[in-house]
């Protein structure tokens, strides 16, 4: 899509989440928004990574600041895909919780991806 929209002067970039904590996942850690991180430490499978999990708000907000950023280069963006983790390192904004979740780095470290 982005060659296609390139001639146009329109940049398309696909921004990518990281461990989403979102309803389902909640319910399958037993856990609420309020008491997920007593899920971090038990036996279900993946409970470490939760410790990193974002919500859908954090994407939102990475989406938002590329949206108000009157500066960016879009064109240089064109055909990337780009992370959560690195576009809150770039304009400096946490999730809902004030977290600021660098899954990629943790799945990386960890030999999880």
């Amino acid at each position: 899509m982005s060659e296609e929209l390139k001639s146009y002067g329109v940049s398309a970039v696909a921004i990518t989440p990281g461990f989403l904590r979102f309803e389902e996942m909640l319910e399958h850690y037993g856990v609420t928004e309020a008491n997920w991180r007593d899920a971090v430490t038990s036996d279900l499978p993946n409970a470490e990574h939760l410790g990193q999990s974002e919500t859908p708000r954090f994407i939102g907000r990475g989406i938002a600041a590329l949206a108000a950023d009157a500066d960016a280069d879009y064109a240089s963006k064109n055909g990337s895909a780009l992370a959560s983790w690195d576009w809150s390192d770039l304009y400096g904004f946490q999730d809902v919780d004030g977290s600021s979740p660098p899954w990629g780095r943790f799945a990386k470290k960890h030999g999880f991806l």
